[in-house]
């Protein structure tokens, strides 16, 4: 049996370096752990225990400084990949003002953004809607824009937001002929797919080509110990010289602390046996997977940060992870789930 660890340790960063790999083949070097800006961009998303992360308010500008202090704790322990998106409110601009305080040349750290959905909650809570999406080529070209003023001299990775066979985007001749004038350009193409279908979709993407070349240079997919459906096609990616990335590996919180997983069950099981935190064992068994390149972190506070890094302490294969093989639901139950979960 693994050696007990204690709760301490299980939080503490660790201190060997963070691995770094190409976001596929020729790509940029990136960490295997990446930030994720969607819940600090604006002030409501639907993780569990959203609303309790932020005790002194979620104004703008104390957004602003939550992110740059994340921000600053991350790439001190190594993250090398930041993904934004024009629907996470002011994520791209907090990113900007980040940036420019420190000087940063392109590449450090590698900057990916998306485009297809808008964000509408006017910084309301309470919002009856907080983002709506729009594949439209005038979307395109209108986000482009906008993405390009914030991060044009950092911006690595433009990805599409939410590709799903309803939203046909990928049979979109005009939007991918516009995708593929940006990658001329120097910046690389992605798309992200959510939903039962991710593999299909992913599929897809993969056989999309302009000017004789491949037209998507990474797959972003929601990939966690409940939700594993799509790992054999983002394995076929990876093979293909793909970049990998992996979303929500905390499942909005439910294989965190405050989850239903890390209550009852293999999870809880093994944070008993181990003393690893839940959100480490969680996201160490979405780093053991070798096809992933970077597995993004959705943390809002330092401590969160510094809890999630503890996911590097544990060997990939070992006896920590042993336990998690059996966790997982039905793609379909656990996309059901996830659209009942609420924002605040």
């Amino acid at each position: 049996m693994t050696p007990r660890v204690s709760a301490a340790r299980a939080a503490a960063p660790p201190p060997r370096p963070m691995e770094l790999r190409p976001l596929g083949r020729g790509g940029p070097l990136v960490s295997r752990l990446g930030l994720g800006l969607a819940a600090l961009g604006r002030p409501a998303y639907h993780t569990l225990g959203h609303d309790a992360d932020f005790p002194e308010g979620r104004a703008p500008e104390q957004l602003e400084r939550r992110t740059h202090a994340v921000l600053d704790a991350a790439v001190a322990a190594g993250v090398r990949y930041v993904d934004a998106a024009r629907s996470y409110g002011r994520a791209e601009a907090f990113l900007r003002s980040w940036l420019e305080r420190r000087g940063a040349r392109r590449g450090e750290p590698v900057v990916g953004s998306k485009w297809g959905y808008r964000y509408v909650g006017e910084w309301r809570l309470d919002a009856e809607r907080h983002e709506v999406k729009d594949h439209s080529l005038a979307g395109l070209r209108a986000q482009e824009a906008e993405s390009l003023a914030l991060l044009g001299p950092w911006l690595s990775l433009y990805q599409v937001h939410s590709a799903t066979p309803e939203s046909a985007v990928l049979a979109d001749d005009a939007v991918l002929d516009e995708l593929a004038r940006l990658r001329d350009r120097g910046i690389r193409i992605g798309v992200t797919v959510s939903g039962p279908s991710q593999a299909d979709v992913v599929r897809r993407a993969l056989a999309i080509t302009r000017g004789g070349a491949p037209l998507f240079d990474a797959i972003q997919a929601t990939w966690n110990v409940l939700e594993r459906s799509v790992g054999p096609a983002l394995q076929e990616a990876h093979d293909a010289g793909r970049g990998v990335i992996l979303k929500e590996p905390l499942a909005n919180g439910r294989l965190g602390p405050r989850g239903d997983a890390a209550a009852e069950g293999p999870l809880a099981e093994a944070v008993r046996e181990t003393g690893y935190a839940p959100d480490a064992l969680a996201l160490a068994a979405a780093v053991a997977q070798p096809w992933a390149d970077v597995v993004l972190l959705g943390a809002v506070t330092v401590e969160q940060l510094h809890s999630n890094l503890g996911a590097l302490a544990l060997t990939p294969g070992g006896g920590e992870l042993a336990a998690l093989s059996g966790l997982r639901e039905p793609p379909e139950a656990y996309w059901r789930r996830r659209a009942t979960l609420v924002w605040r």
